[in-house]
């Protein structure tokens, strides 16, 4: 497996594994001693000391943008950002403001907080959330978007999301430099597929996030597992599915977990997102992925892959 990927066209070299800024944001659980900063901070000096070398967040994680202000806090604590580091983050709107002017505050608002002053990759975040034509429209979010990859205040931008129709209309419009697609092509869902092909023929780079769905394929063991895929109930043929490639990861010496973020590493991303808040995950994520694990176990976990009626398709 290649570690580092080229993302797409842009020019970026990035690592198989990306940091996912999402549960930097997070509180700390009733176990765990260290406050959210002191945790979160932790975390993203554990990436910069290892092969992980990309990281992404966005404006709208946690309240106030407390992840970009955790990962602002990592970088002057080391001094900088590590030369071959890669940090991207996403304009997100404020209420149901996503206007073009709300793009550039949410621009300003990252870059204040990061302590960065350019930003080599921004992502519209989740727009299938909005109406199409509003954020398409002349001085609108897209185009502003445009707007500052063209002044170079950005270097390039992507679009990331979840609803796959919503996204191919994105996509359509073949401005974009990068697509994130999350929970749509995981071991139990490819509902990005179609997407995912499009980017690649555009010469975008292709990120793929939350390939354990919202922690419903994060599991080891069966109890305690979760019964949501991401914001819905999972349906019986998804449930009973996963059990099944359990039992198979298990004969193959492997687990569940493991074998869903090796699916995602051997599809060719340039990519994967895997969203952390504790440091000693860094260093766990680098040895699952880079573990060994033969055809014939993904094989039989395509033959249990469900049909196709369940998988996520357009919803949000």
């Amino acid at each position: 497996m290649s570690w580092m990927r080229p993302l797409g066209s842009t020019g970026l070299q990035v690592s198989a594994v990306c940091l996912g800024g999402g549960p930097l944001a997070h509180a700390p659980d009733k176990i765990d001693q260290a406050t959210p900063a002191e945790r979160a901070v932790s975390t993203v000096m554990a990436a910069f000391n290892s092969q992980i070398r990309f990281l992404d967040t966005s404006n709208g994680y946690g309240s106030d943008g407390q992840s970009e202000k955790y990962i602002g806090q990592a970088i002057r604590l080391n001094g900088g950002i590590p030369s071959d580091f890669v940090i991207a983050t996403k304009v997100d709107p404020k209420g149901d403001d996503y206007s073009g002017d709300r793009v550039l505050r949410s621009v300003e608002e990252s870059m204040e907080r990061l302590g960065m002053d350019y930003l080599p990759l921004l992502f519209l975040h989740d727009p299938e959330y909005h109406d199409f034509g509003y954020m398409t429209r002349k001085g609108g979010a897209v185009e502003t978007l445009v707007s500052l990859r063209n002044q170079g205040v950005v270097g390039s931008i992507g679009v990331a999301g979840g609803n796959v129709h919503e996204m191919a209309r994105y996509l359509s419009l073949k401005v974009f430099d990068v697509l994130l697609t999350h929970r749509r092509w995981t071991l139990v869902d490819r509902s990005a597929a179609g997407i995912i092909k499009e980017a690649r023929k555009q010469g975008m780079g292709v990120l793929n996030a939350a390939v354990y769905g919202g922690g419903f394929l994060s599991y080891q063991n069966p109890q305690g597992s979760p019964t949501r895929y991401g914001r819905r109930e999972a349906p019986r043929p998804v449930i009973d599915a996963v059990s099944q490639m359990r039992d198979v990861c298990a004969r193959y010496g492997t687990d569940l977990p493991t074998a869903a973020l090796q699916f995602s590493l051997r599809s060719d991303f340039s990519s994967t997102v895997i969203g952390t808040s504790r440091p000693e995950r860094i260093e766990s994520t680098i040895t699952a992925a880079q573990t060994a694990l033969p055809d014939d176990l993904f094989e039989e976990l395509d033959s249990l892959l469900p049909p196709e009626e369940f998988w996520l398709d357009g919803e949000v």
